[in-house]
């Protein structure tokens, strides 16, 4: 008889395995001339040469499916035994973006959520504009994430300038990766919702996931990667100019800003508003604006951000009758 041990890594062994290994005992319950174990992250098989490469292909097929649903059940190992890579590589319902890590559905949940899917779907570079809490962050790491899991990528680059919104970067400890590292939370917390802990963990040490400030941009030429620019209304002609330069082959970008969060110095213009006026005839560009009404957070922010926008339109009248 033959052995082969299959070592389990950046994967969760209660996700991948099963409640009380119910997925491994479906294996061994497969093939009984084979002698099936599993213990601790390893999975050890013996038996006829033939049938421990079928046992491994079986294995591989369930990481494969764990790593597009982020979980497998006792359902789909059934099903990779009936269907092999057929279950694997089956398409998710159309309004289902991926799975996240602990096997709920990522999905637009409001119209130009769904726009903004339809239009990275279409654009090789899409601007995504709207207030804060309208998911378009959310739905853009959710698209990075997908294409990343379908090999349509083989990385993602998430950055945002360096601007303080109210605070000062250079009275905090570290360099300035270590400096704007809270401001970018919102990416971590949806790349934690989206990819199991032990994943993100070996993509983000081998640069798989990059998370890194604009200014760590100048002269890289990024291809075959999900890029996302967050924050852009703070960048400056300069930096956005430089930002969409560093698109390489086969690379999609989703820059998403908001323009009531404007935190440049006041005599400097936003890079954002100027590439969009410069950029608006340039085909294979996709432009989406989200509103107060797509906020999924709670029921008072929409009217929050209703009343700052009411109250702002009328200053700017105000200021009009003056002049």
């Amino acid at each position: 008889m033959v052995e082969k041990v299959i070592t389990l890594e950046q994967v969760s062994l209660i996700d991948f395995l099963g409640a009380e290994n119910a997925n491994i005992k479906l294996v061994v319950d497969a093939f009984p001339n084979s002698k099936i174990v599993s213990r601790g992250n390893e999975i050890r098989i013996k038996g006829n040469p033939q049938e421990i490469i079928h046992v491994n292909e079986i294995i591989n097929l369930m990481k494969d499916y764990y790593d597009k649903y982020g979980k497998v059940s006792t359902e789909s190992v059934e099903a990779i035994l009936n269907h092999g890579k057929k279950e694997v590589n089956k398409d998710l319902p159309e309004d289902i973006l991926l799975y996240g890590a602990k096997g709920s559905k990522i999905t637009p949940k409001t119209v130009n959520q769904k726009k903004l899917v339809d239009s990275s779907k279409k654009n090789d570079l899409v601007f995504a504009i709207g207030p804060a809490g309208t998911g378009k962050t959310f739905i853009s790491v959710a698209l990075a994430v997908k294409a990343l899991k379908n090999k349509e990528v083989k990385k993602i680059v998430i950055t945002r300038p360096a601007v303080e919104a109210g605070e000062n970067l250079g009275f905090l400890p570290g360099d300035l990766k270590e400096k704007i590292d809270p401001y970018l939370r919102p990416i971590y917390d949806a790349l934690y919702e989206m990819i199991p802990s032990e994943k993100l963990k070996y993509y983000m040490e081998n640069r798989v996931i990059e998370i890194a400030p604009l200014a760590y941009m100048r002269g890289r030429t990024l291809d075959h990667a999900f890029i996302l620019l967050d924050e852009a209304q703070n960048t400056t002609s300069m930096q956005i100019k430089m930002f969409l330069t560093r698109m390489g082959p086969q690379s999609k970008v989703i820059i998403s800003g908001d323009w009531s969060q404007i935190d440049l110095p006041r005599h400097q213009k936003s890079g954002l508003v100027e590439a969009m006026k410069v950029l608006k005839d340039v085909k294979g560009i996709g432009n989406v604006t989200l509103s107060a009404e797509d906020v999924i957070r709670h029921k008072l922010v929409k009217d929050i951000i209703a009343a700052y926008d009411k109250y702002e339109e009328k200053n700017e009248k105000d200021k009009g009758r003056a002049v």
